[in-house]
């Protein structure tokens, strides 16, 4: 995919970290980027850098349904949705809330139901991409992450069955996995559990903000690369469906499908041997 496919992109979540890297390096390359921000003090930061500014909340029907027309208005149109806005919670499961849980669910993965929903018919009238960013939380299931694990195994899963259903229209679905990257993800957009249950003081379940505060600004990963393999994945004549960004993503992974198989050759017979025995 090259060419006018390529030329406007529309990024949810612009403010810092991946979305705003990833919208500086787009300007660089002369393409249109509108991105979005969630403060009008931030609308003025991104026009100063090139970047068309425009307020968004994913967890705002009404804000998801006029986004077409707002885009139209700035570029003409859209090429590319990336779908990037989040953030992260961490606590044990049994730690906790209903609507602690929720609310990392309604952002992470409804939001990007909502503005996906609202680009469909946009693309599928020329083609383009959908960037979802994930995570290799979207793979892995880590310890004191499992609200922020859960909404990024079911964006993959969406992310998965949109790619089949809108392949016949020319329009490509990119997952993005990444590890680690020294973004504000670990400092200021990440959200703890408001209880604390006192078992598991002193493990990774209990004390999983307080390491990712002390693990911030020393990631290994650089967003400003993540953005340029992004961009690379999506002019790519033959895309991944996933692509898996650092080290630590890609070893994790890896581990996880080594042992994914383990288990299937392990429990093979057992597994097989479910069958209704012919009459």
């Amino acid at each position: 995919m090259t060419g006018a496919k390529m030329d406007r992109w529309f990024v949810t979540g612009a403010s810092t970290g991946f979305g705003r890297e990833l919208a500086r390096v787009l300007v660089a390359q002369g393409k249109s980027v509108v991105g979005t921000v969630r403060q009008q003090g931030q609308i003025a930061e991104l026009e100063a850098e090139g970047i068309s500014g425009l307020m968004l909340d994913v967890n705002d029907p009404a804000q998801c349904d006029g986004l077409v027309e707002a885009v139209r208005a700035r570029m003409g149109g859209v090429d590319v949705v990336v779908n990037n806005a989040g953030f992260g919670m961490v606590g044990a499961i049994e730690a906790l809330a209903d609507d602690e849980i929720r609310s990392v669910m309604d952002t992470n993965f409804f939001g990007v139901v909502r503005v996906t929903r609202a680009f469909i018919p946009e693309l599928r009238a020329h083609g383009g991409t959908i960037v979802n960013i994930s995570s290799m939380a979207g793979q892995i299931g880590f310890a004191g992450t499992g609200a922020y694990c859960a909404s990024k195994f079911a964006l993959e899963g969406l992310s998965e069955a949109l790619a089949e259903e809108l392949a016949p229209f020319g329009i490509r679905v990119l997952i993005v996995e990444p590890g680690a990257f020294r973004t504000d993800f670990a400092g200021r957009s990440i959200r703890g559990a408001s209880k604390r249950v006192a078992v598991y003081d002193g493990s990774q379940a209990g004390d999983a903000k307080e390491m990712m505060a002390q693990y911030h600004g020393h990631e290994p990963g650089d967003p400003i690369k993540g953005a340029k393999a992004i961009i690379a994945a999506v002019a790519s004549d033959s895309p991944p469906l996933r692509l898996a960004l650092g080290a630590d993503a890609v070893e994790g992974i890896e581990t996880k499908l080594r042992h994914l198989k383990k288990d299937m050759d392990d429990w093979r017979i057992a597994s097989l041997a479910t069958a209704y025995d012919p009459v």
